[in-house]
């Protein structure tokens, strides 16, 4: 088994709080209407909580039919949140699984960066 880390920055002009609540609290409601063309619905597995799975699925004719995130948890005060690609999209028969870890943290300019 190997172990790839990769850290990179998004930055956006939208507070961070509301980020993490559009991102994080409310994904199942926000990514088909942020992403129609790519996302054509989304299901929670469980009550929003770690171990909880998120299946996310995809419109006809992009590469991937589906893919399911399993929750590793979520901190409302320090805007942070864990999760694991365990099914689907970019898996293929390779890879057992994708972990993310991610923060939204206030930038200079008055935005956010994650």
């Amino acid at each position: 088994m190997g172990v790839v880390t990769y850290e990179f920055e998004v930055t956006s002009p939208v507070a961070p709080t509301r980020l993490f609540k559009a991102f994080v609290l409310e994904g199942a409601k926000v990514y088909p209407k942020a992403a129609p063309h790519a996302i054509k619905s989304v299901e929670l597995e469980g009550d929003g909580k770690p171990g909880s799975i998120v299946k996310i699925n995809f419109v006809e004719g992009l590469p991937f039919q589906y893919m399911k995130h399993m929750i590793g948890g979520y901190d409302e005060n320090n805007l942070s949140y864990s999760y694991s690609l365990i099914e689907g999209g970019p898996l293929g028969d390779k890879l057992e699984k994708i972990s993310y870890e991610n923060q939204f943290v206030a930038a200079a300019s008055g935005g956010s960066y994650e």
